[in-house]
């Protein structure tokens, strides 16, 4: 009997001709039914608007009908190509009742100067933003004059200058928890999590927690896709004119979870994302093997059949309760922005069962947020002043619709491009696709209109694994492809990408570290013009000046076919020609297991031009070889080096941290058993003011003359009861 799946649905209008499902590798097993049969048609890439909330709330009911379908159709298929020898094995059931149905000194300062005049200090270092003019929502914010700290439940003031009587002046608490900040003169943005509608931590239906696995931030990787931590988000506009009295000005609720924030001039630009509805799903289609005999094909394909119309009852069925995004803003009491859904977007294809919203506004006026809804998963996050991308990856099925001309691709990177514009007003405008998927934020980047962006298809050790580089280009709503060079280091994945201008820069690896060179002058051209083979890998490229590229990463202990990462590797790279660059210089730290945020979020790593500076944070490991990790922690806290292209690194001293929080190696602060894509370090953040550097972890801010790092002149405790000072 011919059923029609979801017939009540509109699935987006999309149904076309049966995509014959065929997959049953012994040639008497019957097809599976027409019921399992889903043609999208061919998919535009650009996103059409949603009419209603009506129509919101059908993608995502498809969405997840899309998820459990392909889930039960590999299962399924999988019995049928295997129950002879399953069933010849033990006894192997379907899907296992609470199953998962989804799937990381020397030189200068001689005189030990002094504590710093009460003018200020002359030379400051800021947020280690990508994109200059761009500021980047971080923990820490500073001006010539304070230290802005989020800690505990609090925003914390904290005197910086003079350098000795650094100090907390003043505190507000933040309701809920404080995770990020933005400023702007006298006007800070917090954003904070709010606690669950039930009072619980969310759980995702990938099976995790938010950003990552127990709810930690992914700032880097090709496991990492930044989700939030699942729960709603307050964002509290505060005065900061009287330092010592912090006060609330104006606040924002949504039930979205933070991904990121961007703020350029004054304008402020939140990317939040709403995860998918929990649908009490059937996972146990019943079938298993009766004494050593298999189930017929038929009985195999009625089981998973009924258990598909069963789960396709369920979520037509499931009240969805408050699933929409929405925004109520203090300036508009009693109004939600979103209520009408207005500005809502969706793709042919379903792209996950969530909702990803860019929110605008202007610090210098009262008007109301500006908001665009995409009907999405979310994505890594790229914004220059102008434009920001979402790069979203998706992951080609046997019987899922795809997308036209990359039938033979299996990852694939959707491209949502969004207009900032001006005075708070933002808007969706295009897509696109490239092949593979993206490292982090670095792996994007645009440039005289054009967005250039590196991916790869696969990791090691996958032999098949290639990259490529792509530049596309708007041409009304597609973001076409009009430029690109793929095979990037065949066996090898993408570790760190930086663009500069019309140069683009490439690390990948295998056992070495190849450092690839590009030519992007013309964008419908790219090339290579360069490949330098050494160990170890980078995983941040920074721009020390036109010429120069100042790394972080690991260095590696090479075994023939493969290599172990191991101690924190920097390198000065000249690049002056770049046909032919060179290493200048390295310097490495520890052993395996020594470990930096720095390694994976650049706005742990702090290069000061104007002194000519490194500040890293460091957790040093000794010991260890041949894979195993060093089992001695010698230093946790800050690092600073004197660093120029010329003479290369030369430690000026280190600030350190106690060490209690590192015995345990899965809870917070240093461990020596950080994965190379997991990095982490008491210290998470440093700021240098004329002559003196400030050390910042979650709890405490430690500040040391320039002239001797080692013994700090000041110290201050950030609690959550402790009153200002």
């Amino acid at each position: 009997m011919v059923r029609s799946i979801f017939r009540s649905l509109p699935l987006l209008g999309t149904l076309g001709a049966a995509l014959l499902v065929t997959g049953c590798d012994t040639a008497e097993d019957p097809k599976p039914g027409p019921e399992w049969d889903m043609d999208l048609g061919t998919a535009a890439l650009h996103l059409g608007a949603v009419g209603s909330c009506a129509e919101a709330e059908d993608a995502v009911r498809e969405a997840a009908y899309v998820r459990v379908k392909r889930e039960l159709y590999d299962e399924m298929m999988g019995w049928l190509a295997t129950r002879e020898s399953r069933c010849e094995e033990e006894d192997i059931f379907g899907y296992e009742e609470g199953g998962d149905m989804g799937s990381a000194a020397a030189g200068g300062y001689a005189d030990g100067g002094d504590a710093g005049s009460d003018d200020g200090p002359t030379d400051v270092s800021e947020t280690n933003n990508q994109v200059t003019g761009v500021d980047e929502a971080d923990f820490l914010k500073n001006d010539d004059a304070f230290l802005y700290v989020l800690s505990g439940d609090s925003l914390h003031v904290v005197k910086s200058w003079p350098a000795d009587e650094t100090s907390r002046v003043g505190a507000l608490a933040i309701e809920g928890t404080p995770k990020k900040l933005l400023l702007e003169g006298d006007l800070a943005v917090v954003f904070s999590s709010l606690p669950a509608p039930d009072g619980s931590q969310t759980y995702d239906d990938y099976g995790y927690y938010g950003g990552g696995y127990g709810g930690d931030e992914c700032t880097y990787g090709y496991e990492c896709v930044p989700r939030g931590d699942g729960l709603p988000t307050k964002i509290t506009l505060v005065d900061l004119t009287d330092r010592a009295n912090p006060t609330v000005v104006r606040e924002v609720r949504t039930n979205g979870s933070l991904l990121t924030a961007r703020r350029v001039g004054e304008v402020v630009h939140a990317v939040l994302t709403k995860s998918a509805p929990q649908f009490a799903l059937d996972r146990n289609a019943g079938i298993h093997c009766e004494d050593g005999d298999a189930p017929e094909a038929e009985d195999i394909i009625e089981a998973f059949t009924d258990l598909l119309l069963e789960n396709e009852r369920i979520i037509r069925t499931t009240p969805l309760g408050e699933i929409l995004p929405s925004v109520v803003d203090s300036a508009f009491p009693g109004e939600d922005a979103l209520a009408a859904c207005p500005s809502f977007y969706r793709g042919r294809l379903a792209a996950g069962a969530g909702f990803t919203t860019l929110l605008s506004f202007d610090l210098a006026q009262t008007g109301a947020v500006a908001a665009s809804t995409v009907v999405s998963e979310p994505g890594v996050i790229y914004a220059s002043a102008e434009s920001l991308y979402m790069a979203v990856p998706e992951e080609q099925d046997d019987m899922y619709g795809w997308y036209e001309g990359y039938d033979q691709t299996p990852q694939l990177s959707v491209v949502h491009k969004f207009d900032l514009g001006t005075e708070g007003a933002s808007s969706y405008v295009a897509s696109g696709a490239v092949e593979g998927r993206v490292l982090n934020q670095f792996s994007m980047d645009e440039f005289e209109g054009n967005l250039r962006i590196a991916t790869t298809n696969g990791h090691v050790p996958d032999p098949n694994v290639k990259s490529a580089l792509t530049v596309l280009e708007q041409r009304g709503a597609d973001l076409a492809t009009i430029g690109r060079i793929g095979d990037i280091a065949p066996t090898e994945d993408i570790r760190s990408v930086r663009f500069s201008g019309d140069r683009g820069f490439i690390v990948t690896f295998k056992k070495t570290d190849p450092l690839f060179v590009f030519d992007l002058a013309d964008p419908t051209a790219p090339r290579v013009l360069s490949e330098l083979k050494i160990p170890g890998f980078s995983t941040y490229m920074h721009m020390m000046d036109d010429t120069h590229l100042l790394t972080i990463g690991y260095d590696a202990d090479d075994h023939g076919d493969f290599a172990f990462f191991d101690g924190v590797l920097l390198q000065i790279f000249d690049v002056s020609d770049p046909t032919s660059p060179t290493l200048a210089h390295k310097e490495v730290i520890g052993t395996r297991g020594s470990s930096s945020e720095a390694l994976t979020n650049h706005l742990a790593f702090n290069y000061f031009a104007q002194k000519d500076l490194l500040a890293i944070p460091m957790t040093i490991c000794e010991g260890g070889d041949d894979g195993m990790y060093g089992s001695e922690m010698t230093f946790s806290g800050l690092i600073v080096y004197d660093v120029t292209a010329s003479a290369g690194f030369s430690e000026r001293g280190r600030l350190a941290f106690p060490m209690e929080a590192a015995s345990d190696p899965y809870g917070e602060g240093a461990s020596c058993s950080n994965w190379w894509t997991n990095a982490s370090s008491i210290v998470r953040r440093s700021v240098i003011m004329d002559d003196f550097v400030y050390g910042i972890t979650d709890e405490r801010i430690q500040v040391a003359s320039l002239a001797d790092v080692e013994e700090p002149i000041a110290s201050v405790e950030l609690t959550l009861s402790e009153p200002a000072e």
